[in-house]
């Protein structure tokens, strides 16, 4: 896929701890009942506080594709924009599609929020078990479209835990 200049130079691959980042939303790759677990969902409830649970309580969970927003209460980032990623099976259970969805809802969540920064994880690739390298391509393919037709949010960072990610997210930018 070719990528415009003026669109790959919104999108930045960091590797960070999404705890600490210093944009408008971060995004977490949460479970469907939206109340803490582990990985980066845990690592983001634990840094933004209990406030996030008692407002995450009142959300009546997200389903797989779906996207919430709440505030950051005790991060860096203004809002946590909460998405659903979906398990990986075989690849032939819609998942390419629903992971797609989860990056299209946060997107639209954070445009009418007028969020300009946002910072993605690199969602369903831990404990859901989405190959590195394909969710890194969905990613990539899903934020490009939406960046061509959509001023917001202005900066897509993808916040990667480890080099692995860097590279395979590096890999499909290129273009």
């Amino acid at each position: 896929m070719k990528i415009e200049p003026r669109i790959k130079s919104r999108m930045t691959v960091a590797e960070a701890d999404i705890t600490q980042m210093d944009v408008d939303a971060i995004v977490n790759a949460a479970n469907s009942s939206l109340l803490g677990g582990g990985g980066v969902d845990g690592a983001i409830h634990r840094a933004a506080g209990p406030e996030l649970l008692a407002e995450c309580r009142t959300l009546g969970g997200c389903p797989v594709g779906q996207a919430r927003m709440t505030k950051g209460y005790g991060l860096k980032a203004r809002h946590i924009i909460h998405t659903v990623g979906p398990y990986y099976e075989t690849g032939e259970h819609c998942e390419r599609e629903l992971l797609a969805s989860c990056y299209r809802e946060c997107l639209r969540l954070a445009a009418e929020a007028g969020v300009k920064s946002l910072a993605f994880p690199c969602i369903s690739t831990g404990v859901y078990s989405y190959p590195k390298s394909e969710a890194c391509r969905v990613a990539i393919e899903t934020v490009v479209a939406w960046l061509q037709g959509n001023p917001l949010p202005a900066n897509v960072i993808f916040c990667c835990y480890g080099d692995e990610s860097v590279l395979y997210y590096r890999d499909a930018l290129k273009g």
